[in-house]
């Protein structure tokens, strides 16, 4: 077995697919227990508007395990029915809004720099330009929404869905120009671009100064780094080199006995209420 990488920057652990047998709001303590300081997730309630109680046990899951909340993805839809966003929908605007002030505000109790907005579907009966026009404008506001508490707002190339339109760097950063903000920056999931046939390395060269976020997985199948075919540990040092001082994010399914056997972590830990000041 190969000798684990030492990542030139830090990792934070995207929980909603790493350890997929534990409840959501167990996942911060194990992620803390298996050495990370940092996570993310996806959106982790059933509405984009849940109720204050949900919140509340949310946050203290992960305020428990002492961990920092580094991003969260916007609210997507109904993701098992293979809605990935409401980004660009215009009948969905005010849905946006309101879910954007309340990932806004779990962000800023729990140290969050990233807001990953999914840019949705084409949709049957929506005029394209209509949906990109209103995809500029919530990007925009997520932007605003963001930077008030020295965060960003991310857009991210996705596979696996055909009719999400963004499938490569060019096709995001094409979004992220017409809202015209500072605010707003490209997420590089390595996996997603290669694929989708865009060379990851490429897009690093090419978009270093317009990366917000970075996540990795080995393609084919979405494993640990070493379960495919992507040069995991060249990329990571590549958007390093860069210029890129965020952290990287673990985006994976867990495919062999020890998950993050091919890492080089800090030993395990275990953060309680009372332990912290």
């Amino acid at each position: 077995m190969p000798a684990p990488v030492t990542l030139p920057l830090p990792p934070t652990a995207n929980c909603s697919i790493l350890f997929p047998d534990l409840p959501i709001t167990a996942r911060p303590a194990a992620a803390a227990a298996a050495g990370f300081d940092a996570i993310e997730f996806w959106w982790p309630f059933d509405d984009p508007v849940p109720r204050d109680a949900e919140i509340d046990t949310f946050v203290t899951a992960v305020s428990d395990a002492g961990v920092v909340l580094s991003g969260l993805n916007l609210a997507a839809g109904d993701m098992a029915a293979g809605e990935r966003g409401i980004l660009s929908d215009p009948a969905r605007r005010a849905e946006f809004a309101d879910n954007l002030d309340v990932a806004v505000g779990i962000g800023a109790q729990l140290g969050s720099t990233g807001f990953n907005a999914l840019y949705g579907n084409r949709l049957d009966g929506a005029d394209p330009a209509a949906q990109d026009e209103t995809a500029a404008e919530n990007l925009a506001l997520a932007g605003r929404a963001a930077a008030r508490i020295g965060a960003v707002a991310l857009l991210e190339p996705i596979s696996g869905i055909d009719r999400y339109p963004l499938r490569t760097a060019a096709d995001a950063v094409a979004v992220l120009d017409r809202t015209g903000s500072d605010d707003v920056r490209l997420l590089l999931d390595v996996f997603h671009l290669a694929v989708n046939g865009d060379d990851p390395a490429a897009a690093i060269d090419r978009y270093a100064g317009r990366i917000g976020h970075v996540q990795i997985a080995d393609a084919p199948g979405r494993g640990e780094p070493g379960t495919g075919n992507l040069p995991i540990a060249a990329l990571v040092d590549r958007v390093a080199a860069a210029g890129y001082r965020g952290r990287i994010s673990l985006e994976y399914r867990p495919v062999t006995a020890d998950p993050f056997g091919w890492l080089t972590l800090p030993a395990p830990r275990q953060t309680h209420r009372e332990d912290r000041p």
